[in-house]
């Protein structure tokens, strides 16, 4: 990796509020996302490349836009990381057998996404609610599925896509669904027009 390189990480509860940070990190500077890594339970490890000072700016940023949304977050910037480190932070994904996905999304060559599409994100704890949630969605607005992710302790994060008003009509009705059935939410948030390297991190 260049010397001139940094490493920023951002680690934040939660699969929804790690994209929606992602996001406003790669739109805040001019950094670029390695990948977003799981920790083996609720807590996903944002992982940012850029000069010291852009990956900073996109950090904080990032760290602020969490805890606006109550999730917790901690932020650690490596300027220059030595080798070692920067194979350790930029592992091949290992796909876990007990959740089906793999534990590091990094981004793919090119994104499946239309640069007009936006993204909703529904997470839940627990399965029920999510999946009613997916089922009244779909049946509400033009929307596609573009993934059901699991991280654990029965968190699970729904993703659609269409245009911004039909997901912003399916990420209400999913959020009163849930909380009509009595789940657990944790977040109902849309995404205009993802940045191009989260796109690229989507399934």
């Amino acid at each position: 990796m260049p010397d001139r390189f940094s490493l920023a990480l951002l680690e934040i509860n939660n699969l929804a509020p790690s994209f929606v940070v992602a996001d406003r990190c790669a739109k805040t500077a001019d950094v670029r996302i390695l990948g977003i890594e799981s920790a083996d339970s609720a807590a996903q490890c944002i992982k940012l490349v850029g000069t010291v000072s852009a990956v900073a700016a996109a950090a904080e940023q990032g760290i602020e836009l969490a805890r606006r949304m109550g999730s917790d977050g901690l932020v650690s910037i490596l300027p220059a990381p030595l080798d070692v480190t920067w194979e350790l932070a930029n592992p091949k994904p290992v796909l876990s057998p007990l959740l089906g996905s793999y534990d590091n999304r990094i981004p793919r060559e090119e994104s499946t996404m239309s640069a007009t599409n936006a993204l909703g994100l529904l997470e839940t704890q627990g399965l029920v609610a999510a999946l009613h949630a997916t089922d009244d969605m779909l049946k509400s607005s033009n929307v596609v599925l573009a993934g059901k992710e699991k991280i654990g302790a029965a968190y699970v994060t729904i993703m659609v896509r269409g245009d911004v008003a039909a997901v912003q009509t399916a990420i209400e009705v999913g959020r009163q669904t849930v909380e009509r059935l009595g789940g657990k939410l944790i977040l109902a948030d849309v995404i205009p027009r993802p940045h191009a390297d989260l796109a690229k991190l989507l399934p």
